[in-house]
């Protein structure tokens, strides 16, 4: 799998580096048990900042496209085609406007709104 990384994009590059797994994963290119570089080395070949690529792995492994086994390394999740098509951002998008359009529907104000969601925020 050859991953290009566009810096001239307006697209973070920790999300095209997660858009390009996933896209392999659905591809079939990357299969369950496939083994991925460590970051270092990954950051290293596209010429990236570390961080960048475990920014990319942290978020891929929280949505279980990918899986970090200790000294084994990083490898495809066993569930990683299904979770592939999952987009977090959408998801979370879709559960907080039903939430704020039934509360709106219930009578309460966008400003008790925010400040209750900031308070919830705050302790979870």
């Amino acid at each position: 799998m050859k991953i290009k990384i566009d810096s001239s994009l307006s697209s973070p590059l920790f999300k095209q580096l997660m858009n390009q797994i996933k896209n392999a994963v659905t591809a079939g290119l990357l299969k369950p048990g496939d083994a991925l570089p460590s970051i270092r080395q990954l950051a290293n070949d596209l010429e990236l900042n570390h961080n960048t690529v475990a920014k990319a792995y942290q978020l891929l492994e929280r949505d279980s496209v990918i899986q970090t086994k200790g000294y084994r390394g990083t490898s495809i999740h066993e569930n990683a085609r299904q979770n592939s098509t999952v987009n977090m951002n959408d998801l979370i998008t879709t559960k907080l406007s039903e939430t704020i359009k039934s509360l709106r529907e219930s009578g309460a104000t966008d400003s008790e709104i925010r400040i209750t969601f900031s308070t919830v925020m705050k302790k979870n």
